[in-house]
């Protein structure tokens, strides 16, 4: 972490967090390349994913998990340096201001990637929400969801308004918030409900 003394004489302070740069569609491996080069400490999520061609092949892909997205890790002073690269629109913010995503999502997110099933889902506003008590995502919220016979957790960034589902085993959660009734298979976790996103856009 940095001090830097303004006009008054006050001392500010400046650390390193993670942003997240908006890019031009199919570009975020380029710039995670680019990223690279210039030694800017980055992460661009990827997940495994199976696409049929009209020939009837099969291919295996390794795609984007929140598409035109990659997180940096900079202090706030340094956003020239990624405006300048390449196929980089902007930085996601609230207003002019530059929008951190907290460290504990990164790494969580990193850890999950390496040891679940991980896949893009659509953004969720309100939903009843659960909270993971064992594994490397331990402490995520999100909402409960069942697809075929496995339970699986929708995480959602707010910064970019973006969402994954990770498979999990019932044992390993539990209702984010205190509630009456109990959970069952066939129903959604009760949690905390009309959660509401703050909106928030790249400039």
């Amino acid at each position: 972490m940095e001090r830097e003394t303004n006009g008054s004489g006050a001392a500010e302070e400046y650390s390193a967090n993670w942003f997240a740069a908006y890019t031009n569609s199919h570009h975020e491996k380029s710039v995670a390349s680019c990223f690279a080069e210039r030694r800017i400490e980055s992460f661009l999520p990827l997940y495994a994913a199976t696409r049929r061609w009209k020939n009837r092949c099969e291919m295996s892909l390794e795609l984007p998990l929140f598409p035109n997205y990659v997180f940096v890790r900079i202090d706030p002073r340094e956003r020239v340096r990624i405006l300048e690269v390449p196929g980089v629109l902007s930085l996601v913010g609230f207003g002019r201001t530059l929008a951190a995503l907290p460290d504990f999502e990164i790494e969580s997110l990193r850890s999950g990637l390496a040891r679940r099933k991980i896949e893009p889902y659509p953004y969720l506003v309100i939903g009843e929400r659960v909270r993971i008590k064992a594994g490397p995502m331990t402490g995520m919220e999100g909402v409960l969801i069942r697809k075929k016979n496995n339970f699986r957790v929708v995480l959602a960034l707010d910064v970019i308004m973006q969402c994954v589902a990770v498979e999990v085993d019932a044992a390993d959660l539990e209702p984010a918030a205190k509630c009456f009734g109990r959970v069952t298979p066939e129903a959604v976790l009760w949690g905390e409900r009309h959660h509401q996103a703050h909106p928030c856009r790249p400039f």
